[in-house]
């Protein structure tokens, strides 16, 4: 044996090492592992019970928190706030009539223009209107987006393209006031929050232009869809358009507001899960009162009787308005600051940095996503 571990030392060789002193060795690096595990746990444990909620009941006393609140509503009512809306579907879909309707007053492009006359455009031209609507004190500004031209050609292919480009271009202006030394306090904010779009009451399945133009730009912006003057299908037809156009949705993919990526709790998952499940929606717009029940109602009146607008029974408008307006306005606008337009900050300065460029110098083209596949329209 003596000479074997002689051998083994002049070989430069290790000594063997007996089997129960490798199971030691394991059993002791199996403790260790376990000994700082448990260590971490308890840091974990110590630092969640530093970062505890403390309740009311646990103050010393008063302390006020809750006038952050009152200042805050003080400071919006004072200044106000945006929101720009983008409505976009072929002519004759009631996208001016809606938009009226959400807002109870004359705010689409068509019902502000003088002598107005319905012209199908060669090209799709984006026209804005801004207003300034205030309620109990609270002013919003409210800028509109209008598409004239938008799938009313017989070859409607990259019609989205100026939709496109307009959207990206409100993103790159508002990233440059935020490079300026010398910045706004308040930065204008143009940078579209939602796009209404508008599905015609086919009662069939999505057609190609639909699926294109929500593929692209639901990247970019929070896509609503409304089944326009649903008061053409019946309350089955109705049903069994709806699921198509969400099998269609699902099928290829197409991202519409709101996303399940972006619930942050329970509560709010909840909530969006009912209003998924409304998606698209199936609405009916007008400006004209009637009286029902001797009541004053917004409704079209027809042969079979008078469809009430914001009754829940007769269309979904009041679950759109709710959604754009009063539960969801805010939230609209975080993703389109938190998620949308980071999305293409962060590319853009990515780019910039990588070819040794100021982000200014870059094309829009660079800062848009190429869809490598071809047109199908």
């Amino acid at each position: 044996m003596r000479e074997d571990t002689a051998q083994e030392q002049d070989s430069g060789l290790e000594p063997l090492v007996p089997m129960e002193e490798e199971k030691e060795a394991e059993l002791q690096v199996e403790v260790d592992v376990e000994e700082e595990e448990e260590e971490v746990e308890v840091m974990k444990q110590k630092q969640q019970n530093m970062q505890g909620i403390i309740k009311g009941s646990d103050l010393f006393g008063y302390v006020g928190i809750e006038a952050v609140l009152d200042q805050m509503r003080r400071k919006t009512m004072k200044a106000g706030f945006e929101f720009n809306i983008m409505v976009v579907g072929q002519s004759g879909l009631g996208k001016s009539t809606l938009v009226n309707t959400l807002f109870k007053s004359k705010v689409s492009r068509k019902s502000c223009t003088p002598n107005y006359e319905e012209k199908i455009s060669k090209t799709v031209q984006l026209q804005t209107i801004s207003h300034i609507i205030e309620e109990k004190g609270v002013k919003m500004r409210l800028t509109v987006i209008d598409t004239p031209g938008f799938g009313d050609q017989i070859n409607n292919e990259n019609c989205w393209e100026p939709i496109v480009k307009y959207i990206i271009e409100q993103y790159e202006k508002y990233l440059k006031e935020e490079q300026h030394v010398n910045r706004k306090r308040r930065i204008p904010d143009t940078r579209v929050h939602c796009c209404v779009y508008f599905l015609p009451a086919t009662g069939h399945w999505l057609r190609p232009i639909d699926v294109e133009f929500m593929k692209r730009l639901g990247k970019i912006v929070s896509i609503v869809p409304v089944i326009a003057k649903a008061d053409t299908l019946t309350m089955e037809e109705r049903l069994e358009f709806k699921q198509r156009i969400r099998q269609g949705l699902q099928a290829n993919g197409i991202r519409v507001y709101p996303q399940k990526e972006y619930d942050e709790d329970a509560e709010e998952r909840i909530l969006n899960d009912k209003i998924r499940e409304s998606i698209p929606f199936a609405v009916v717009g007008t400006d004209k009162e009637h009286q029902v029940n001797g009541n004053k109602v917004l409704g079209r009146k027809t042969k079979w009787g008078i469809i009430e607008v914001e009754n829940v029974a007769h269309c979904e408008f009041a679950l759109l308005r709710d959604l754009l307006i009063r539960s969801h306005l805010q939230d609209l606008k975080d993703v389109t600051h938190y998620i949308h337009y980071e999305t293409y900050r962060v590319r853009l300065l990515n780019e910039s940095n990588a070819n040794g460029l100021d982000f200014s110098s870059l094309t829009l083209e660079n800062g848009t996503e190429k869809n490598e596949g071809e047109s199908q329209l």
